[in-house]
């Protein structure tokens, strides 16, 4: 393996898209093109703000990658690089970026999540399709490949359909915080378990022992690049806007995760998650409703 020289000479170059001599914290898009460069790298990962290894993402070995900060306002955020080198030899080096970002969801969807204060839902196992799955590509917004029948998961993991996920409005800080109730959790485990804690490095999908958890959390344009109006009438309908959790601590009805879950309807009384899974590939449906009806 020769020398282990551990990484050196560490860059980030932050680019704000749209900021100018007029926009100084860029066009309120939030969003930031970095790239990592330094000697000796043979991987680089990425954190915002971190307080934990698993606040890490791996990127590309261009060390290059976009960032969408949601945030409304202006914030500033600290990026950490942890290159890592030879033998697992490894450096970090940070840097301060201030961005805008002004997007702001609909009022009655903000509403109909929260009740302008608290809300809190469950997986609503009374109707067909409540879980499902289908490839992640905007071609197909639906569960295509599989689709549970009503109370689908109850013999296996009903832990699916005892936990309740509760959405908080802080009418003070403009912010917004999901708590998790449930003394386990509907995942897969490993590292497909998204980093939730107390879940085990392996097993099959399944209820696992987890402690609950509280995060903040934001409302963000979807990533996924659906259209409002699909082509294709087979398809779902989108908000465009997407739920996007904070750390690692929380998810909305299945673990096996990423963090950000688009809301494709959404009433008083219904809501239609797409999230796409922990494996490549894959996006997950989930259905709910409030507590109690």
């Amino acid at each position: 393996m020769g020398d282990l020289t551990a990484p050196s000479n560490i860059v980030i170059t932050t680019e704000v898209v749209g900021q100018d001599a007029t926009h100084p914290d860029g066009d309120g898009s939030g969003n930031v093109n970095i790239t990592i460069t330094a000697a000796n790298a043979l991987a680089y990962k990425v954190g915002y703000d971190v307080k934990s290894n698993d606040d890490y993402k791996a990127i590309a070995l261009t060390g290059k990658v976009t960032k969408k900060f949601t945030k409304t306002g202006i914030n500033t955020y600290k990026i950490t690089a942890l290159v890592t080198g030879k033998g697992g030899s490894s450096s970090i080096a940070t840097k301060d970026v201030t961005v805008r970002s002004d997007f702001k969801p609909a009022a009655s969807l903000v509403t109909n999540l929260t009740g302008d204060a608290s809300k809190t839902w469950v997986v609503d196992r009374s109707v067909a399709a409540h879980f499902g799955v289908g490839p992640w590509n905007v071609a197909s917004i639906r569960p295509e490949w599989w689709a549970g029948a009503v109370d689908e998961k109850l013999s296996c993991c009903p832990c699916f359909y005892d936990a309740t996920f509760t959405f908080t409005k802080i009418a003070a800080s403009g912010t917004y915080t999901l708590k998790v109730t449930t003394i386990s959790a509907f995942t897969k485990t490993g590292t497909l378990a998204g980093g939730l804690p107390g879940i085990p490095s392996s097993g099959a999908e399944g209820c696992y022992d987890y402690p609950g958890g509280t995060s903040d959390f934001s409302f963000a344009p979807a990533s996924s690049g659906a259209p409002v109006e699909p082509t294709d009438p087979g398809n779902s309908t989108t908000t465009q806007t997407s739920i996007l959790l904070g750390g690692i601590n929380t998810y909305i009805g299945y673990g096996a995760c990423l963090k950000e879950y688009e809301i494709l309807e959404i009433t008083p009384t219904y809501l239609y998650l797409r999230v796409q899974g922990t494996e490549t590939g894959n996006a997950w449906y989930i259905k709910m409703k409030p507590v109690g009806k």
